[in-house]
């Protein structure tokens, strides 16, 4: 299982702060965003490709191409900006 933690405006439109979810296949970041996205309009809309959102992996920045192994935090949020 993964722990799926998601954040500021990806958390209000998706209705949930965390959940587990099993390992995809293949176990990376990209093959989880896919599944995440296949859940529904709410989903497939926040994780969309156009939309800018971040990943990190046991508080790692990662990439779509990151391997994932079984108890994994996984974290997905927007891109944070300051002044």
């Amino acid at each position: 299982m993964l722990n799926i933690l998601f954040f500021a405006s990806l958390r209000e439109s998706l209705g949930t702060s965390q959940e587990s979810v099993a390992l995809p296949t293949p176990a990376n970041v990209g093959a989880l965003i896919s599944e995440l996205r296949k859940r529904g309009d709410a989903w497939s809309s926040a994780l969309a490709v156009d939309k800018r959102w971040r990943v990190a992996v046991n508080q790692d920045m990662s990439t779509l191409d990151t391997s994932l192994k079984e108890g994994d935090e996984v974290a997905i949020f927007p891109p944070v900006t300051g002044g």
